[in-house]
């Protein structure tokens, strides 16, 4: 295959690099939505949760009523309420004492059905029908800024009041915070494991579906509190088998991103040296999908 990268039969390790500028990457709902950090660095958080969310709201934009491409956790859907969809589909009665051919079954359909059921796996043995855990190929990382973040908190204010009590009362104004952190690059980690991808029926177009949303993972997920997110590279390590020819620490280590010399306060991306080792160890191949 030309392009090693949409192989679904080969193992993938991944770098996925990504700025904010004056916006929070991830609040953190137990700290007032404060940008997440690591408090003994200072260095920015943003969960695997967070990236997985904005793949999955990707979906239905490249792939609008596709089969194989529905959603399985999404707003507004009760997770039992698609697990019992497999079961009725499958024709397996709804109980806990499930066989292993019965499980096999509704897990198959799940995998064809949704797309991030497919990819990501998930438990699928809650409310009335038991039908286990599904392990998927993909895992990403927390992304992690390569320099300690400055958060900061932003009084504003609006001029519309909530409730008509609050009109009659006198209140003209009501008073609000906005976190930001002024600048931040990130990096995140991707593992794609061929051999669970085959249990799960990933196919080439299911990688070339997942590149194109981590492409563009902040071009449909836009809004004022985020600030400006762009990714600012992609880099592809494509193992030659299955199993995988180097570990992937050691991959990793051929992409680096480091303060220029003198810069203390980084406002953009150019004030990073960013550089990817060329040479690679045997039966590796680098797809460079955004350098």
């Amino acid at each position: 295959m030309k392009q090693p990268h949409l192989d679904p039969q080969r193992r993938h390790d991944a770098v996925l690099l990504f700025d904010v500028i004056d916006g929070n990457p991830n609040g953190d709902p137990d700290a007032g939505n404060q940008p997440r950090t690591d408090v003994e660095t200072g260095h920015g958080l943003v969960t695997d949760v967070c990236l997985k969310r904005k793949i999955r709201d990707q979906i239905p934009l490249l792939h609008p009523g596709e089969e194989r491409f529905k959603i399985f956790v999404e707003a507004d859907v009760a997770l039992n309420t698609n697990i019992k969809r497999a079961f009725t589909a499958t024709k397996t009665p709804l109980t806990k004492k499930t066989s292993p051919q019965q499980r096999g079954d509704v897990q198959q359909w799940l995998c064809n059905e949704f797309f991030d059921i497919r990819m990501f796996g998930g438990v699928v043995g809650t409310g009335d029908g038991n039908a286990g855990r599904i392990r998927g190929p993909l895992q990403l990382t927390f992304a992690r800024s390569v320099s300690p973040v400055l958060t900061q908190a932003h009084g504003i204010t609006r001029i519309t009041q909530t409730t008509e009590k609050d009109i009659e009362s006198g209140e003209s104004t009501e008073m609000g915070t906005k976190w930001t952190v002024h600048y931040g690059l990130y990096r995140a980690h991707l593992h794609y494991s061929a051999s669970r991808g085959e249990q799960t029926g990933v196919t080439q177009q299911d990688l070339a579906t997942l590149w194109q949303t981590m492409i563009n993972l902040f071009e449909h997920d836009r809004a004022s509190g985020r600030g400006e997110m762009d990714v600012k590279g992609l880099y592809v390590f494509s193992h030659d088998d299955a199993y995988g020819r180097a570990r992937a620490s050691q991959l990793f280590k051929g992409v680096q991103a480091g303060l220029l010399d003198g810069v203390t306060a980084p406002r953009s991306v150019d004030d990073y040296k960013i550089v990817v080792e060329g040479k690679l160890p045997k039966g590796i191949a680098l797809t460079r999908l955004i350098d």
